[in-house]
């Protein structure tokens, strides 16, 4: 089997008041996605949102239904989003193959059976990161090019939060049930992401940082907003952010991250802004 599974149980805010660096990583923080030839997932259950990766090298590697989902196949009663990191690679699903270049994204919908990750050449490989929610109606699969997404420009220089917002698997570019996804990039000189901070109390979040330099990181953001928290991450590695909780970062160097969000609506505005100096 080329799949494996970490199921995290939801956390409230009085238990995460009294954790400590060791128990607030176990929790929240997501590592060792971007494996070799193995779709590893981890099952979050806010809002039963799911965020997973593979590195197919030395075969395709399929699409499997877990125990905890109790289904025939995987997208029985799913959506799923995937954004390609890496170099050239190709999805199949049911007979029909997208290729996916660097920074594409393809949305597959609920019933889909046949899931297959290949790369284009094993010393270059894809990098397909992976988002999937409960779907409760099947909407038609859409790749979603660079072109294709919705492009924001957010902050400025002045307040070290410049940077370019992408979306790609938003209601208003691809007809999904819950799942909304999009990438963020920090430009040179900024290092913050997410700044004003917001909560979004109807919504989940899970943030996957990539482009982070090896001897650098990013110091992620969580927790109330009288009462934060932080943990730091590496590259290729997820953070589960719950609906009551802040989520901003700040990095030692430039770098990217993928959002994807689940929850009650696809209001992506949807949000309540933090006021900087009433952080606590």
């Amino acid at each position: 089997m080329s799949t494996n599974c970490d199921v995290r149980y939801a956390a409230s805010p009085r238990e995460v008041k009294r954790m400590d660096t060791t128990e607030l990583r176990d929790e929240f923080l997501v590592k060792n996605l971007m494996s070799k030839d193995v779709i590893s997932w981890t099952y979050s259950h806010y809002d039963r949102f799911m965020v997973g990766g593979v590195v197919p090298i030395n075969k395709a590697i399929n699409l499997e239904t877990l125990d905890e989902l109790k289904s025939e196949f995987f997208l029985e009663r799913r959506e799923m989003g995937i954004i390609n990191v890496g170099q050239k690679g190709t999805v199949s699903v049911d007979g029909k193959t997208y290729v996916l270049e660097h920074r594409e994204a393809l949305y597959l919908g609920q019933g889909n059976k046949n899931v297959t990750f290949s790369s284009g050449q094993s010393e270059h490989p894809a990098e397909f990161y992976l988002n999937s929610t409960p779907a409760h109606k099947a909407f038609p699969n859409k790749k979603i090019g660079v072109n294709d997404v919705e492009v924001i420009e957010l902050g400025a220089p002045e307040t070290a939060n410049a940077r370019t917002l992408r979306k790609y698997i938003v209601n208003s570019v691809v007809d999904v049930c819950q799942l909304q996804m999009g990438m963020t990039t920090i430009k040179s000189g900024s290092s913050w992401n997410t700044m004003p901070a917001h909560v979004h109390d109807r919504r989940m979040e899970v943030y996957f940082y990539f482009e982070v330099p090896k001897d650098q990181a990013v110091c992620h953001f969580m927790g109330e907003t009288q009462e934060t928290r932080h943990i730091w991450m590496a590259n290729n590695e997820a953070v589960i952010s719950p609906p009551w909780s802040i989520h901003s970062g700040s990095g030692t160097s430039s770098y990217s991250f993928i959002w994807g969000m689940a929850g009650e609506n696809l209001d992506y505005g949807d949000m309540d802004v933090c006021e900087i100096n009433k952080l606590r």
